[in-house]
């Protein structure tokens, strides 16, 4: 596979997530602050269900906290934060420190929206996952969220 994920693939990542979680992945998708454009957050959360993942969509208007709190009482292996207003910088590091206060450290923080490669870079250094342009392939999220948990998760 290499550093390129094809669409297919998740349907063998599908295998394995059954096989080695005994449950579906579960996947918490959130909007974070004023932005509110919430289509594309819409679309991967009907892709991730499609692909068998539990979803739970905050809607609009969380905090970063909030985020972290809900992550917290549903038990998710994944929050997917949709971030189209140019905030990136400041929701991703306090839900990282929020993660790390709560003792999240097996979950994965990634998410998608309008962010400059050099931030990309920034915000992975600081401990997000892969962060996601619009317009990428669903398939590619789905495969990349089932690979990370399968390989990630602690239970």
């Amino acid at each position: 596979m290499g550093d390129t994920i094809q669409f297919s693939s998740y349907f063998y990542f599908k295998v394995i997530m059954t096989e080695s979680l005994n449950r579906p992945i579960r996947v918490l998708v959130a909007k974070v602050g004023l932005d509110g454009h919430d289509r594309g957050a819409k679309i991967i959360a009907s892709s991730l269900r499609d692909a068998g993942m539990e979803v739970i969509y905050t809607g609009l208007r969380q905090t970063p906290e909030m985020v972290v709190n809900t992550a917290l009482q549903e038990d998710v292996d994944a929050i997917g934060v949709s971030i189209l207003s140019g905030a990136h910088m400041t929701v991703f590091p306090k839900i990282v420190h929020f993660m790390k206060e709560k003792g999240l450290t097996d979950v994965l923080v990634t998410g998608g929206g309008i962010i400059p490669d050099d931030d990309m870079k920034a915000l992975h250094d600081l401990g997000v996952g892969k962060l996601f342009q619009p317009g990428t392939n669903t398939g590619e999220i789905v495969a990349y969220i089932t690979k990370w948990v399968s390989e990630n998760r602690k239970f």
